[in-house]
């Protein structure tokens, strides 16, 4: 069977630009990581939200496509509940709300290294007919 993390993790090039990387993925769970680096720092010194944003699709994706369909997000919804900042270990958990054969959906919590929550997540997808490409 294919490795969801390798795929992703080599052939998602705008989040490993971004210092993201999944850790965890089984048919339950998806996990990935990330440091909050000074790249990642809005105006006001925070993490920006679309760094969050990418790191908590990171978890998606690998989540959604575990089961080795091509899927793609149709719809997400973001809440900020707390700063994250620099040198701050992130980590983004998805599961699955609804494990749907063409329309799945998910919840993801984003928690910093003290498990204070950063925002969450909600994403709906939808899953094509199509095996998951390789890793490039």
């Amino acid at each position: 069977m294919m490795d969801i993390k390798e795929i992703l993790n080599r052939s998602d090039r705008f989040a490993a630009n971004a210092g993201c990387r999944i850790t965890e993925v089984d048919e339950h769970h998806a996990v990935a990581v990330m440091t909050v680096a000074e790249s990642h720092l809005n105006g006001g010194n925070v993490c920006q939200g679309g760094a969050l944003f990418t790191l908590a699709d990171l978890a998606i994706a690998a989540l959604m496509n575990n089961s080795g369909q091509l899927t793609f997000g149709v719809s997400n919804s973001m809440m900020f509940v707390s700063s994250a900042r620099l040198g701050d270990s992130l980590r983004a958990e998805a599961v699955f709300v609804a494990d749907h054969h063409k329309i799945p959906a998910v919840e993801v919590t984003v928690t910093n290294q003290e498990g204070r929550t950063i925002c969450h997540v909600t994403g709906m997808g939808y899953r094509k007919q199509s095996p998951l490409p390789p890793a490039q």
